[in-house]
């Protein structure tokens, strides 16, 4: 983790830019929840058991910067509410969800699915894609593990099994 606020900290030095201990608790936090999609609040609430005396308005001011330098993705699941999400290091395009809606998990892929279709945007339309965003609904493996248990508890209790 202290390599990678290393380097987040010449990113930021490259945008003239310092790493401020109110940034670098905002990068602490979102590095030791990068499996998580947090939203400003949840941000705030795990900084402030950090750095106390830190407010709402610098990390909402933390978080749009990292936003600019694309050392983070602002993600809207459709719910109203802004999610941050650290980019992979060294990756070009922002990475896919799948939204579950029976649970609301959200898992993601990390491989870049759109490549034919961006070439076909770009030949067909002249649109020059820097990147993109995709966001699959439905229902996760989990969540059909359980329906398919309870259709069998159900058909057993029938006596269909």
């Amino acid at each position: 983790m202290e390599s990678r606020i290393e380097r987040i900290k010449k990113q930021l030095h490259g945008a003239s830019y310092k790493l401020t201990p109110q940034r670098e608790a905002t990068v602490a936090v979102l590095l030791e929840n990068e499996e998580d999609h947090l939203s400003a609040e949840d941000v705030f609430l795990l900084v402030k058991e950090k750095a106390p005396d830190i407010g709402l308005a610098t990390v909402y001011r933390t978080l749009e910067l990292l936003t600019e330098l694309k050392v983070v993705d602002k993600i809207n699941f459709g719910d109203g509410v802004a999610r941050y999400d650290l980019r992979e290091e060294g990756a070009a395009r922002f990475h896919h969800h799948l939204i579950c809606l029976e649970c609301g998990t959200v898992d993601e892929i990390q491989e870049d699915l759109l490549g034919e279709v961006e070439k076909v945007v770009e030949g067909r339309y002249g649109f020059t894609v820097k990147d993109h965003w995709l966001t699959f609904h439905g229902i996760c493996k989990r969540c059909k593990a359980k329906d398919g248990e309870k259709e069998q508890e159900e058909q057993k209790d029938n006596g269909m099994a």
